[in-house]
């Protein structure tokens, strides 16, 4: 299946809107001559009573994607989303459990939920949002689902120079059984971060031909996560002059949990200059000191972007690299060279055949029928 085209995040919003027609229908959408739904219905025409669909313009039964959860009361709801860029904040509840929300036209460029908090942005009535609190979207449901939707924080630095927590999330997902196929995540520092209701729950997640770019930690947390055919891309940075610009991974993942994050089958491109990424490092929140990182990246193309010599470094000195769970499996690119072999931690090939998304994954099987 053909990887979605990057598209970089500073400039999509505007692209997004001058594209967006005032009943909200992107000129992409129009052009092909599709409905606002595409071949998911509408409300004169509803595929069943669970399926909610979302116009900006008010030609769906929301305006909004959060009115439409709302209205969502209980599970296995479905939201049928027309193309349009959605300004807004939207969380999904543990209680809304098999959620799925789908891009109506196919692409997910056409389909934009953004926002533009970060964790050092003010709240009303006092304090800041934190980088849970950034996020545009929050998902703790199990059983979500989304299809060829984007999900972004516009959050920029240059444009606050007085707020140090640069954080900005586009989507939390802490929920079992979370499944993204054909979706873009974009942002600068903390894009995507999947992760888990609590320490003691893992929670699986499962993504599928998707795009995410940033640049500090910009895919991070505990969860058990597959991340297969996607594809990562490191953003270059005015504010920065030498390397590091930043990192693409830093797992969180317990110490108890035996499965933390695979990469498999994908790309890490960069319009950053060569070695100025490097492709992990671990987090060891001071909320759990006993957490073990732990990444697998495998049969993945790595461009010039990622620091070859040495991909891998400390977040903190005191939880080094060396002792967390990294290891990479027949990689590829200029990005991938082995040329300092105690830097680049290697699977055999007996070793690999544990890291395969079956293993991963267990008795979940979400590719199946993809």
């Amino acid at each position: 299946m053909t990887l979605p085209v990057p598209v970089s995040r500073r400039s999509f919003v505007v692209a997004s809107v001058g594209a967006a027609l005032a009943l909200g229908v992107s000129s992409q959408a129009q052009a092909r001559g599709r409905a606002p739904f595409g071949r998911y219905g509408s409300p004169s025409a509803r595929l069943d009573e669970r399926t909610l669909y979302v116009h900006p313009g008010g030609l769906g039964d929301h305006t909004t994607v959060q009115a439409a959860v709302n209205a969502a009361s209980g599970s296995g709801y479905t939201l049928v989303i027309a193309p349009g860029t959605y300004r807004e904040t939207t969380a999904v509840s543990a209680a809304r459990t098999e959620m799925t929300w789908i891009g109506a036209s196919g692409e997910a460029r056409d389909v934009v939920v953004v926002y533009d908090n970060a964790a050092g942005t003010p709240k009303p009535g006092g304090g800041t949002y934190g980088t849970t609190g950034s996020a545009t979207t929050l998902v703790q449901a199990d059983g979500f689902t989304a299809r060829d939707l984007t999900f972004a924080n516009d959050w920029l630095r240059a444009e606050h120079p007085g707020i140090s927590g640069t954080q900005a999330v586009a989507i939390k997902v802490q929920g079992d059984r979370s499944v993204f196929l054909r979706c873009r995540f974009l942002g600068h520092q903390d894009t995507l971060y999947a992760d888990s209701m609590a320490l003691g729950t893992f929670a699986r997640q499962y993504y599928r031909d998707c795009y995410a770019e940033g640049d500090v930690d910009f895919v991070f947390g505990r969860a058990t996560a597959v991340y297969e055919n996607c594809h990562f891309r490191t953003l270059t940075r005015d504010d920065l002059t030498s390397a590091p610009y930043g990192f693409v991974f830093a797992p969180s993942t317990a110490g108890v949990n035996p499965r933390g994050y695979l990469v498999t089958g994908g790309r890490i491109s960069s319009e950053a200059p060569d070695a100025y990424y490097k492709l992990a490092r671990p987090w060891v929140p001071s909320s759990d000191t006993t957490a073990r990182p732990m990444l697998t990246v495998r049969g993945t193309r790595m461009s010039a972007g990622i620091d070859a010599v040495a991909p891998y470094t400390n977040m903190s000195s005191g939880f080094p690299w060396q002792d967390q769970r990294f290891a990479e499996y027949r990689n590829t690119g200029p990005g991938a060279v082995v040329s300092v072999p105690e830097n680049r931690p290697q699977l055999t090939s007996a070793e690999a055949r544990s890291h395969t998304r079956e293993a991963y994954l267990g008795d979940w099987t979400p590719w199946k029928g993809c």
